[in-house]
């Protein structure tokens, strides 16, 4: 599977942003789909997950601020991000996970940064 992740950028405390991650090649076997952010000195976390069914888990620090949802149709997810804070300033990372064999496959980074 083949991740092209989209919408990072600079964006001011408060305000909202979107990212999208579309999947292609083998893209009927995907499970989870979802997205990790690792900040600058921090180790990688969760940020959010959606299963091909739509159950959804977040991290505690974005739960009510921050949307996943998917187009399985165009198998795309995309990370509704609002009210957003410095702290979420990080290289985000799209991932999708394989109903068959587990396996993870991932996006290229795409940077947001949350500053005044």
């Amino acid at each position: 599977v083949q991740l092209q992740a989209s919408g990072g950028g600079l964006v001011q405390p408060g305000r909202s942003l979107r990212l999208a991650c579309a999947a292609s090649g083998s893209r009927f076997d995907i499970d989870r789909m979802g997205w990790y952010r690792q900040a600058p000195g921090k180790q990688r976390e969760l940020v959010a997950s959606i299963r091909s069914g739509g159950s959804t888990n977040y991290a505690d620090s974005v739960k009510g601020r921050f949307i996943i949802s998917r187009d399985n149709a165009k198998n795309t997810v995309y990370l509704q991000m609002n009210s957003l804070k410095p702290e979420d300033t990080a290289v985000y990372y799209c991932f999708a996970i394989s109903g068959a064999t587990s396996r993870y496959d991932w996006g290229q980074g795409t940077l947001v940064t949350v500053s005044s």
